[in-house]
C-alpha cells in the first residue's frame, strides 16, 4: 500500500468513519481506531477533543492541505460576513482540488491535487497549477486536451460511485466544470457527517 493510501485509511480509522465513502476503506470491516489496543479506547472525549476531532476529519477531507493553508481558510471566513461554519466549508469547496474532484475528473481528493499540480487543468483558459487556487462563481475549469485520455480520468468519469453537486455544471464532453455558486453546508455531498460549527468553535476557544 502507497504512502498516499496508508495516510489516507488512516484518518478514517483514526475518526471512526468512512471519510470518503470508498468502498475499500478498512473502517468498513473495522470501526475501530489505528493500534493494537485501538477497540479498547472508549474513554469518552473532552469537548476540546470532540471539537479537535471535527478539524482533523474536516481538514483530512481535503487531503494534504496544510495547517497554515486550513488556519488561512478560517480566518478568511471569519473575517467575512455571514455564518462562519457555512463560510469554512463554503471557501474550502471552491477549491481548485476540490471542484476537479467534485467535477468527477479524477477518483480521489488526493489524485485531484496532484492531476492540478502537474498542469492538467485550465482555469478560464489559463493553464492553472496551484491547487488551492480559490474560484470564484462563474470560472470555468477544465481538462486539457492532452490529460484527457489518461487512465484516471477515463475511470472517474465513468464512476457512478460519487453523484455531482448542484453548485458545478459538468460537461463531459468538452471535459469542463463550471462553478456556479459558494455552496451551504447542506448541499455539500460529504460522506461523513461534518461538523463545521465544532471547528469554529475550536479555533474560537
Amino acid at each position: 500500500m502507497s504512502k498516499r493510501l496508508n495516510a489516507k485509511y488512516k484518518i478514517d480509522r483514526r475518526v471512526g468513519e468512512n471519510v470518503w465513502g470508498r468502498p475499500k476503506s478498512p473502517i468498513n470491516s473495522r470501526q475501530s481506531r489505528p493500534g493494537q489496543h485501538g477497540a479498547r479506547r472508549s474513554n469518552k472525549p473532552s469537548d476540546f477533543g470532540i471539537q479537535l476531532m471535527a478539524k482533523q476529519k474536516l481538514k483530512g477531507f481535503y487531503g494534504e492541505i496544510t495547517e497554515k493553508q486550513f488556519r488561512k481558510t478560517y480566518d478568511e471566513a471569519s473575517r467575512r460576513r455571514g455564518n462562519t461554519a457555512e463560510l469554512l466549508v463554503g471557501l474550502l469547496e471552491s477549491r481548485l482540488d476540490a471542484i476537479v474532484y467534485r467535477s468527477k475528473f479524477v477518483p480521489t481528493i488526493f489524485a485531484a491535487r496532484q492531476f492540478v499540480n502537474h498542469g492538467h487543468v485550465t482555469v478560464n483558459g489559463v493553464k492553472a497549477n496551484i491547487a488551492s487556487m480559490t474560484l470564484k462563481p462563474g470560472d470555468v475549469v477544465q481538462v486539457r486536451e492532452k490529460s484527457r485520455n489518461m487512465a484516471l480520468v477515463i475511470e472517474a468519469m465513468g464512476s457512478g460511485e460519487r453523484d455531482l453537486p448542484d453548485y458545478i455544471e459538468v460537461d463531459p464532453k468538452a471535459m469542463t466544470s463550471k462553478y456556479i455558486r459558494m455552496p451551504g453546508l447542506a448541499e455539500i455531498p460529504y460522506a461523513a457527517r461534518m461538523e463545521p460549527n465544532l471547528v469554529v468553535e475550536y479555533y474560537s476557544s
